[in-house]
């Protein structure tokens, strides 16, 4: 009975691989797609208009500085595989007017044809104790960090929509995933991001139009050096117990899974323990992700808890320290 039982779980298992790629989105193709990244004037968003401009895709860039923007459009280019690829510049703060942004776009397809894949790279960060950080802050990063990817999604969706293709992007963080000590003002705006595209997700599937949550680790980058410098003691020992990726390593990874319509993205052996860890109800693109999430949850979960007894330890090391210090300066 047990060989019977052991049997019919290996050929349903066996069936799903089989049956996996049936039901999996048909792949982007990227040479002669229309790319818009936010946020693309650096760091991870400039690797990914790299990325694609290399397998070429047609670049619709958005930041704010203008500047910036050229320099990088000019560094794009070099990568270009034909003759016909173009690199289109575009300075607007997609945060603050959602008729700005939807204009900026319409011009943009104008220009370079309906959008294919649309990049919400755009970003910022501020770290610091909840009770250090001014107030509107909170309000400022909720509006570039979420806002800012609401607005040029919704200003290309009915496009999508009507094409019944698309793919949207949003990067978000592994402090999306996890709320860590020191991030009590970006974490959330991060987490706003996965509930908005699950969502989305459900809204568009029919249509064929895909949604990837990207969640970066710690990435060497203009944005990151910035944070790095208010960060309280406690962030920078924990941040320390993993390493540092590269902004290219990153961005190919999230192309890659944006094309293939991936809902999840994730870098390194950290990055996909948290996917599976907080996959919950979140969209699968195959069976086989389904069985990983189910199979590794347990092992994964007690795994995680060493983590979280780990950080728990540098806040209470670090606590202690400084009021020990503090008794040592009153004594004086």
């Amino acid at each position: 009975m047990l060989l019977l039982a052991v049997a019919f779980i290996v050929a349903f298992v066996l069936l799903l691989y089989m049956v996996s790629p049936l039901i999996s989105p048909k792949p982007l193709k990227l040479p002669g797609a229309h790319v818009v990244v936010t946020g693309g004037s650096s760091g991870i968003g400039k690797c990914i208009a790299i990325e694609c401009y290399k397998q070429g895709a047609f670049i619709t860039l958005i930041a704010r500085d203008e500047n910036k923007l050229l320099q990088t459009k000019k560094e794009i280019e070099k990568y270009s595989v034909n003759d016909k690829q173009v690199v289109l510049c575009i300075s607007v703060d997609v945060s603050k007017d959602y008729e700005q942004v939807e204009n900026v776009l319409k011009q943009a397809q104008e220009k370079l044809g309906p959008v294919d894949m649309l990049v919400n790279c755009a970003g910022t960060s501020v770290t610091g104790k909840f009770e250090d950080i001014e107030v509107n802050s909170f309000e400022r990063l909720m509006a570039v960090n979420y806002l800012g990817s609401v607005y040029p999604s919704r200003a290309v969706i009915a496009t999508m929509k009507e094409r019944r293709m698309g793919r949207i992007v949003f990067v978000s963080s592994q402090a999306g995933q996890l709320g860590l000590f020191g991030y009590t003002a970006y974490s959330p705006t991060k987490f706003a991001l996965r509930g908005l595209a699950e969502a989305l997700q459900m809204e568009v599937k029919p249509y064929n139009i895909y949604i990837t949550v990207a969640y970066p680790p710690d990435t060497d980058t203009p944005g990151f050096a910035e944070e790095s410098k208010t960060k309280p003691l406690e962030t920078k020992l924990i941040s320390e117990t993993s390493s540092v990726c590269q902004a290219e390593q990153v961005a190919r990874v999230i192309v890659k899974d944006a094309i293939q319509g991936n809902f999840n993205s994730s870098v390194g052996s950290d990055g996909y323990m948290l996917s599976i860890l907080t996959s919950g109800m979140s969209p699968v693109t195959s069976i086989t992700e389904g069985l990983q999430q189910v199979v590794c949850m347990g092992i994964f979960r007690i795994v995680g808890l060493f983590y979280l007894g780990s950080f728990d330890s540098i806040v209470r090391r670090c606590m202690m320290q400084r009021e020990k210090s503090e008794s040592a300066d009153k004594n004086e």
